[in-house]
């Protein structure tokens, strides 16, 4: 089970909560774009093959933040 699975289950998760998590990922997210490209720059590698090593991953993310901003909108309604 992942993390917005395991969220998706509690009943008294608040939209502040969703907000905090999704703010982390979005830390998550663009720190791995940006240590990555460092990493690349210093091995010297071709932006084109580290991009499309990292989108499979950042296609996770983006995922990710979109069923929290969901969730988000949701609890917001209901509130």
């Amino acid at each position: 089970m992942d993390e917005t699975s395991k969220l998706t289950t509690s009943d008294n998760i608040t939209a502040q909560d969703v907000a905090e998590i999704i703010a982390e990922l979005e830390q998550y997210r663009q720190r791995l774009v940006q240590e990555t490209t460092e990493t690349a720059k210093r091995a010297k590698l071709m932006r084109v093959n580290v991009t499309a090593k990292l989108e499979p991953e950042l296609a996770k993310i983006d995922s990710a933040l979109e069923e929290l901003r969901n969730q988000q909108a949701s609890l917001s309604l209901s509130n």
